[in-house]
């Protein structure tokens, strides 16, 4: 009986670091959390924040998250992993889950954020806190298509003040008639 609970829970751990492999896979960015002393309630409350921005937040085994970053050959994030961790993270926009854990550690002094992983690079807590800074993909993409269409907008309004222009001189000549 032993056995079979002991091979269960052995492949209850399997699945988990196989799980936390993939999401290290896809993810855009990883930030570390140290969350002692959070109340329950504030825990569902970042997590709903986090999932509004398409992000993840979860409560790792430390032993666990250490042999799946072993795994992605990111043995220099094995550091961050002591004490009570949670990890966010997002697939689509790093940004995202940058900005509401660092807007929630304003508010909740008990969330500490430990560091975080970024394009192949270990993040600092000073970094993590410049990315949620940044504007985010939709603003960025805004104040793109902003500039891009800003020439062809000048361009109507010079070509529209040719004509525009001929009409006040027409009327000038006509009026000085007159």
């Amino acid at each position: 009986m032993k056995d079979q609970e002991d091979r269960v829970k052995k492949e209850r751990k399997v699945e988990e670091v196989k799980t936390l492999t993939e999401r290290l896979e896809k993810a855009k960015a990883l930030i570390f959390t140290e969350y002692r002393g959070l109340k329950v309630s504030e825990m569902n409350e970042l997590r709903t924040k986090l999932r509004s921005e398409n992000s993840w937040f979860k409560v790792v085994k430390n032993r666990l998250m250490k042999k799946a970053l072993k795994e992605q050959g990111l043995d220099s994030l094995l550091a961050d992993f002591t004490g009570p961790t949670a990890v966010a993270s997002s697939d689509a926009d790093p940004i995202g889950p940058a900005k509401v854990i660092v807007n929630f550690a304003k508010g909740h002094e008990k969330l500490v954020i430990k560091g975080g992983f970024m394009e192949g690079a270990r993040l600092g807590a000073d970094e993590i806190d410049r990315l949620a800074k940044m504007p985010s993909r939709e603003e960025l993409l805004a104040k793109a298509l902003g500039s891009m269409s800003a020439p062809a907008r000048n361009l109507v309004g010079v070509l529209a003040a040719i004509p525009r222009k001929l009409v006040y001189a027409i009327n000038a000549i006509k009026d000085t008639k007159q």
